[in-house]
């Protein structure tokens, strides 16, 4: 049969002073567990069943010796009574945590998940603020203060209807952001079930599909036969901004491969520019061959030892990219002011923008040329043939390509 420990007094409680579990009597297996650093706090060593339970009970003196005690007696009745209290506190927690996490709402979620570091591996800074931006825009204002449980598929449609027909890339854009944040709250335990963002058999029978547009639908371009007197006129615009504009039409390239454009990646004597992979949409480096016209442009740009970019910013970094669309708004002006609009894209009456004399030389490369198509989206650096034909493919046709830029330059320049 145990020893029966001793029942001590409140007193002689606070003068104990051995390490380890001091018992107190008053209850069988009530002791008061001292450790180094003078952390005290009452345990209860039982038998629930067949297993021996070490259940606290608070710490000294916060809890006093008759708090202790009374505790002891009431979870010796409750295992007398068939019940486990350690499996029951564990439960308990399990339930407060379950609902602390089911009451969180969207807007923390947006949060948590845009603070969490998963969106580090996208290809800048700005294309990272983009996902906070549209996601605060447009998502939180509507559903914000809903418990992630409570989004239901008219939730989400509410959001994206205001968007869907007006801004139909942005909504779309938005959509899959809002889907990517909650597929992240069910596996982080926040929320559970399908997820009401989630396109193919869900919001794509309540939303009609997104419009499959021409190029210069979405970015405005200037028609072919204007091309010529455009470039003339953009070619008296003072600045390294329309010289960079200038090279883009040339080489055919994003805004932001002839913005972020670096002395490095250019080879004067061999009539190339190798954009960095990094640097590219594709994540795949990209060469492009330079007409007579590029090389002339670039032979001319001074060379600033601040900068290591080919058209630097005033303070010698990258132009921004609002840049050259300013230079395109400038001559837009110009021939308003003069009573002309011949620097609009016929197809939709805007203006046009940089990204959109893209589509203008793959309108010259289709309609006036014999070149075939895959040597302009080659040019374009858009992936071309399936994956397979990709992987087979081993040469990016830079001479072919050379010719065609030339021919380019001289129509641009004729």
């Amino acid at each position: 049969m145990p020893k029966k420990a001793k029942e001590l007094s409140a007193i002689e409680v606070k003068r104990l002073q051995k390490l380890g579990m001091n018992p107190v009597g008053g209850v069988s297996g009530l002791c008061l567990r001292i450790n180094e650093g003078e952390g005290r706090s009452w345990i209860l060593r039982t038998m629930v069943g067949i297993k021996r339970r070490d259940i606290g009970l608070g710490g000294f003196p916060s809890v006093t010796l008759a708090e202790a005690r009374e505790k002891a007696r009431l979870l010796k009745a409750e295992i007398a009574a068939g019940s486990d209290p350690v499996e029951a506190r564990k439960q308990r927690r399990t339930e407060l945590l379950a609902a602390e996490r089911n009451g969180k709402t969207f807007k923390e979620a947006v949060e948590e998940f845009l603070a969490s570091g998963l969106l580090a591996g996208l290809r800048n800074a700005k294309h990272q603020a983009q996902w906070g931006t549209t996601l605060r825009s447009y998502a939180v204002p509507v559903v914000g203060e809903k418990s992630l449980d409570e989004i239901a598929v008219a939730d989400v449609k509410a959001v994206l209807d205001p968007l869907w027909h007006e801004k139909n890339e942005t909504a779309s854009r938005l959509r899959g952001r809002i889907e990517r944040v909650l597929d992240w709250a069910t596996v982080s335990g926040m929320r559970s079930g399908d997820n009401p963002a989630r396109w193919k058999g869900n919001l794509s029978e309540l939303l009609p599909k997104r419009r499959v547009s021409a190029a210069g639908e979405n970015h405005p371009a200037l028609p072919i036969d204007v091309v010529p007197n455009w470039f003339a006129s953009l070619r008296q615009q003072p600045g390294f901004a329309a010289q960079a504009l200038q090279f883009l039409v040339l080489t055919a390239a994003r805004s932001g491969e002839v913005r972020g454009a670096l002395w490095s990646e250019v080879d004067l004597d061999k009539g190339l520019w190798t954009i960095l992979a990094k640097r590219m949409k594709a994540g795949k480096e990209h060469r492009v061959p330079l007409s007579q016209a590029a090389l002339a442009l670039l032979r001319q740009m001074p060379r600033f030892p601040n900068s290591i970019h080919l058209f630097p910013s005033g303070r010698g970094g990258a132009m921004s990219d609002m840049t050259l669309s300013a230079v395109m708004r400038r001559m837009q002006e110009a021939e308003v002011r003069e009573g002309r609009s011949r620097w609009i894209d016929p197809r939709n009456g805007r203006a046009a923008v940089p990204h959109g004399l893209r589509s203008t030389f793959r309108d010259w490369v289709a309609e006036k040329t014999n070149y075939p198509r895959d040597l302009a989206e080659i040019a374009l650096a858009h992936q071309v043939g399936t994956e397979v034909e990709r992987a087979y493919r081993r040469s990016d046709m830079l001479e072919k390509r050379r010719q065609m830029m030339e021919d380019w330059a001289e129509f641009l320049v004729r």
